[in-house]
């Protein structure tokens, strides 16, 4: 018994002790190649002033180097780059080609310059499991070890985008399997996050934190809860709207009969076109607008229209459909934090900044099925006052959105309602969601108990009349 012990308590220090080194390592790479990502990302867009001309005429010429560069030298950098590593890990244990890393970069820092709607983290998450699998390749790993290694690069990536390195960590091994968290690899996932947040931060990159202005002042605020309650759902509708919205106008695009490089140029007329109509504060990262619905004096920022959140998820559909690089949850963010200002307005004006946290967390939980890396970032980006109405409107709005994700490639291993007949274990892009044979029958029971019941009532009202014989 005592050597079974000692055999196991020596063999999982190695364990812990070989995942440190690791993990430590490849966080300090990753943390550095995409701190090397977003600096050249921010020199791009301070270069735009020296434009004579908006900068956003350069779409279409943009989007279609953007797709040629991508479909000639690296297929599977196509998209928004977390969901090509999800579907990396899940069918080919996360080996990824080391082209991804370049040609990512590059095709996303164009997409961006010129005002495609798209986000950073994607590329980053990318980027992180890309140089996780070439040193897997180069240290010859195992098929096990490298796909350990390569959730740790989704990790050290998001960690390193939006300097929230607990739920970065989160979000890289809650992302993969709807359901289901891989604890087997949350300690190397946390150091490499860790590493890679805080060589970012040693190299000069200054992170946003949210101050709203926001505390309990009672110790029991029902009204508000009721209000975090409803917003949950609302933001559960806005989940599903967006996942609707980017699944269709993708397929949509897929359709028309031209080579993608001309649906990419078109593509980019298309946007020039709607920003005319819009505004150009739909183009591109989006956070000053995100900034200002997050201020902590939301009275004295700019207007935000009611529709700010539809545009948004209008524009990214578009640019992620004709072929732009980039991520998808920075356009979540600002869809989360408008959509969240309107209903702050809609709710009376009180906590109109609160409500904007909440959205900015709790359509990524819908739309992404993260919900416990979303709350964790409530509390990271907004402060613990904010945690326990975020972890309400972050789960309710995971349950709302239902078998849906923008991540098509997620693996469902768990229902979300016990009415519901689901096959676990497949892709959420091709799992059928079906009602229960039991609640179908019960369902019939209370329509045929309600036919029953009108047809007495119709015969109350209209006896028959008795005839003489």
């Amino acid at each position: 018994m005592i050597r079974e012990h000692f055999t196991e308590q020596t063999a999982i220090f190695f364990s812990v002790t070989k995942w440190l080194i690791l993990s430590s390592v490849v966080g300090i790479v990753i943390g550095t190649v995409v701190t090397m990502f977003l600096k050249v990302l921010q020199l791009s867009e301070s270069s735009r002033s020296a434009l004579p001309f908006d900068y956003y005429y350069l779409l279409p010429f943009a989007l279609l180097l953007t797709v040629y560069l991508v479909k000639t030298f690296a297929p599977n950098a196509e998209g928004h780059g977390t969901e090509k590593v999800i579907e990396a890990v899940h069918k080919q244990h996360g080996k990824i080609d080391i082209a991804v890393i370049p040609v990512k970069l590059l095709a996303t820092v164009l997409t961006i310059f010129a005002g495609g709607s798209v986000g950073k983290e994607g590329p980053g998450a990318q980027i992180g499991a890309g140089v996780s699998s070439v040193i897997s390749s180069l240290l010859k790993f195992s098929k096990e070890d490298r796909k350990k290694l390569v959730i740790c690069g989704i990790s050290a990536g998001f960690a390193t985008v939006f300097g929230t390195p607990i739920a970065g960590a989160i979000f890289g091994v809650e992302v993969l399997i709807i359901g289901v968290i891989l604890y087997d690899v949350l300690l190397p996932s946390f150091i490499a996050a860790f590493a890679a947040f805080t060589t970012a931060q040693f190299l000069g990159i200054e992170y946003t934190y949210y101050d709203v202005h926001f505390y309990q002042k009672i110790a029991l605020d029902m009204p508000l809860i009721l209000q975090v309650i409803v917003a949950g759902l609302f933001f559960g509708f806005v989940s599903d709207i967006v996942v609707t919205s980017t699944i269709q106008v993708s397929k949509l695009i897929k359709k028309i009969p031209l080579h993608p490089l001309i649906i990419a140029f078109l593509g980019g007329i298309v946007l020039i076109v709607l920003a005319w109509i819009f505004g150009e504060q739909y183009l591109g990262l989006g956070m000053d607008t995100i900034k200002n619905v997050l201020g902590p004096f939301p009275d004295v920022s700019p207007d935000t229209p009611w529709y700010a959140f539809l545009a948004k998820t209008l524009f990214t559909s578009i640019t992620l459909g004709i072929g732009g690089s980039g991520g998808i949850i920075t356009p979540l963010f600002y869809i989360g934090a408008t959509s969240g200002n309107l209903f702050g307005h809609l709710m009376g004006g009180e906590h109109i900044a609160m409500f904007a946290a909440l959205g900015f967390v709790s359509v990524l939980s819908g739309a992404t099925n993260s919900p416990i890396a979303a709350t964790i970032m409530a509390v990271e980006l907004f402060g613990l006052d904010i945690a326990h109405y975020a972890a309400l409107s972050v789960v309710i709005s995971f349950l709302i959105t239902g078998h849906r994700s923008v991540f098509s490639s997620q693996i469902l291993a768990m229902k979300k309602s016990e009415m519901l007949k689901i096959k676990v274990g497949d892709q959420v892009d091709k799992t059928d969601v079906l009602l229960d044979d039991r609640e179908i029958g019960q369902i019939r029971d209370i329509k045929e108990r309600l036919r029953m019941r009108k047809k007495k009532l119709k015969q109350k009202k209209n006896p028959k009349s008795s005839t003489k014989k």
